[in-house]
């Protein structure tokens, strides 16, 4: 992948999951599932960092419609600060690396 700065504000170190998404789909012309939303950032070297201020972040979702969320693995220990009644609202799915998180969001098998 090729990551250029068109507007002369600096490179970031960091890359949503959304984005790659947003690529990948692109190139293979399939789109997201629907009511879905991808949480996450990767560094430029594909290391998948977890969700700050999960338990807020899960609730701007569902207060927008989410029906699926995927959420990187390693935000996993966060879920003790997330209500339960806002845990049932969506379907959670977990993700380990970026092409499995491509894979699961276009439901590529």
């Amino acid at each position: 992948m090729h990551i250029a700065d068109l507007q002369g504000i600096g490179l970031t170190s960091q890359l949503a999951i959304a984005e790659l998404i947003g690529l990948c789909s692109g190139a293979l012309e399939k789109p997201v599932q629907e009511n879905t939303v991808v949480l996450g950032n990767m560094t430029v070297g594909g290391t998948i960092e977890k969700v700050e201020e999960l338990a807020n972040v899960l609730q701007v979702c569902v207060d927008a419609g989410a029906k699926k969320v995927l959420i990187p693995a390693s935000s996993v220990v966060d879920f003790q600060t997330v209500p339960s009644d806002l845990l049932i609202k969506v379907q959670l799915i977990f993700y380990s690396d970026p092409i499995d998180t491509v894979f699961k969001a276009l439901g590529v098998s």
